[in-house]
């Protein structure tokens, strides 16, 4: 699995939608370190404007005298504002990993938070929550544990009708649920699934996206596979639940489509889809559908946007096609698949020639998709040949050795059909291509040059004349000490002297 790192929003003055399209941009950096390691995400609404003297929203670490004053203030204050003053006071304060730990030390002090959450006072309530909030991004388990006993309340809250207040308890939720599994525990009998269930129903776009972060969150827990994701009980099971259903909902592409509720819900997908619980479910749900004509979306949007933000639902939209297509439910659905070949393949393609130039790092994504579209399809490798898509290929191999082994395994897969399909790929760029990669010294290109050299040999014998007269044999020399490479060469050499 891949998770996000923690990111931080400073304070700033600015317009509540630019704060969440910034947060969203911020998904970028994030999202990539989720394809590189599993790192624990958190997520910090704060969008205080600067204080009236000029100071910003900067306060000093705060010790237990100044914790306690401000409680008592706000718990037994004459007037609402000065009680809203010390919160406000307080939460600022939280904002330190060391005011955050002399608060947790302080008997009584969550006491005081939980009762000011469940007073009868928007204004306070408001405050405590994000009191609470910023407890919640804290990167100390103790401080999430210390929160236990008001997760029960934001859990009720959900219900609430204030969408603002909704939002915020959604994403302390999805702070404290990836931080602990004693929240998780406690959270998943009191009814945490059912309450997503009804917030997914919200008009709200905010919500949906705190909902979407939230719920990724939660899916990411490590007995996510055991005891969230299956169909055990409807307490506490997303499968069992209405969730998928309305996340499908949610990834429909069209002029309804909100960008940044379908990220979330589409990485969600993903964390479901990776389980392996009950892919089957998620196919006859139509899942696999969806994510398709969510790929031909983003291939036009691109070709009319070109926005650079869109591979933060290009790359989870991809490896949940990716490891559908794993699914041996999928075979039964052939004849559906290939109603589509041909502009799966040329959106696939448009987007690979977006990565190409916008983002590098997400072709192995394209690619590995084009993998498994192609590996058990002729018809899939036939649209390569129909589309003229073989030379956009080629040109893939020289940015990485990662993306030439992906490439060459791809090639392999058409190679492999026989040899109706080895005279398309027949003459032409491939064999220049194959030599470059000979050159190279990294043993896994080489490995899959050879073993496409293998097949072209097997079914187009045309081949190993243009391969010994394009000095072949002195590409393979090279290679000819490394163990790992040895077996092959070797028998590529003599397939090629004497057939």
């Amino acid at each position: 699995m891949w998770s996000r790192r923690l990111g931080r929003l400073r304070p700033v003055v600015c317009g509540v939608e630019e704060l969440r399209g910034r947060r969203r941009e911020r998904e970028a950096a994030l999202r990539k370190a989720r394809r590189e390691q599993q790192l624990v995400s958190k997520r910090l609404l704060r969008d205080d404007a600067p204080d009236e003297s000029g100071e910003g929203c900067v306060v000093a670490i705060l010790g237990e005298a100044e914790v306690q004053q401000f409680l008592r203030l706000a718990q037994r204050g004459t007037e609402e504002k000065d009680r809203e003053r010390a919160l406000v006071s307080l939460r600022r304060g939280l904002q330190h990993p060391e005011t955050q730990q002399t608060f947790i030390r302080l008997e009584g002090s969550m006491r005081t938070l939980v009762g000011l959450l469940t007073s009868n006072q928007a204004l306070l309530q408001l405050e405590a929550a994000r009191c609470l909030h910023e407890l919640s991004h804290s990167e100390q388990s103790a401080v999430a544990e210390a929160c236990l006993p008001a997760t029960s309340y934001l859990l009720t809250y959900l219900s609430g009708h204030s969408s603002d207040f909704i939002e915020l308890c959604l994403y302390t939720l999805g702070n404290l649920i990836v931080e602990s599994e004693a929240v998780r525990r406690q959270l998943l009998p009191q009814g945490i699934v059912p309450a997503m269930a009804t917030c997914i129903q919200s008009p709200h776009v905010a919500v949906l996206e705190a909902l979407g972060y939230a719920l990724s969150q939660l899916l990411q827990a490590k007995e996510a596979s055991e005891k969230i994701i299956p169909p055990v009980s409807a307490s506490s099971s997303i499968l069992g639940s209405t969730l998928p259903q309305h996340m499908l909902q949610l990834l429909q592409p069209g002029p309804k489509l909100n960008p940044g509720v379908a990220v979330e819900f589409a990485w969600c997908l993903h964390y479901i889809i990776c389980s392996q619980v009950n892919n089957a479910l998620l196919i006859t749900h139509g899942a696999l559908s969806t994510l398709e004509l969510l790929l031909l979306y983003l291939a036009g949007d691109i070709q009319r946007t070109e926005d650079a933000g869109l591979e933060l639902l290009a790359c989870p939209v991809l490896r949940c096609i990716s490891n559908l297509l794993t699914e041996a439910v999928v075979e039964t659905m052939g004849e559906q698949m290939q109603l589509r070949d041909e502009r799966v393949m040329a959106s696939l393609f448009i987007l690979l020639q977006f990565f190409l130039q916008k983002q590098p790092s997400l072709l192995p994504e394209g690619l590995w998709l084009l993998n498994n579209l192609t590996a058990n399809s002729p018809s899939f490798c036939t649209s390569l040949f129909s589309l003229d898509l073989i030379e956009p290929l080629l040109q893939l191999l020289p940015v990485s050795n990662v993306v030439s082994v992906m490439v060459l395994t791809v090639l392999c897969n058409v190679a492999e059909k026989g040899p109706a399909y080895c005279r398309q790929l027949w003459p032409g760029p491939l064999l220049p291509s194959l030599l470059n990669m000979l050159a190279v010294s990294d043993i896994e290109v080489v490995g899959q040059s050879l073993e496409l050299l293998h097949l072209l040999f097997l079914y187009q014998p045309e081949a190993v004349q243009a391969f010994l007269q394009q000095s072949g044999l002195k590409a393979l020399e090279r290679h000819q000490e490394v163990a790992q490479l040895q077996e092959r060469v070797h028998a590529l050499w003599k397939t090629a002297l004497h057939g």
